[in-house]
């Protein structure tokens, strides 16, 4: 039915789950400034952004906040690569056995 064995993913760790948090108020200031350029007037928040100026702070703000965030989090899966390739390894060696008789 299901294939459960699956080679192994990188997990999900605090710090990882806080920069994600990070990302997503970056991608927020983004919609913010960005719905200025749209509508050109506030359309998220009734009192923010009141500028253009205001606007592209906050848009830029999310973009610098959204780099930085993303450069942790594959700062911090780039720690678990031994492990996950470890995993990959078995993984592959497990299933070569039975996948070259099957293919016959």
């Amino acid at each position: 039915m299901f294939n459960t064995q699956r080679p192994p993913r990188p997990r999900l760790t605090g710090k990882i789950f806080l920069y994600g948090l990070a990302d997503i108020f970056g991608l927020t200031c983004i919609a913010i400034g960005g719905t200025w350029f749209l509508t050109g007037k506030p359309a998220v928040l009734r009192d923010f952004p009141t500028s253009t100026a205001e606007a592209l702070i906050c848009a830029a703000g999310g973009v610098a906040v959204m780099i930085w965030a993303v450069g942790h989090i594959f700062q911090e899966m780039g720690k678990q690569v031994p492990v996950i390739q470890a995993g990959i390894d078995q993984h592959l060696e497990t299933h070569r056995a039975g996948g070259e008789d099957s293919k016959g």
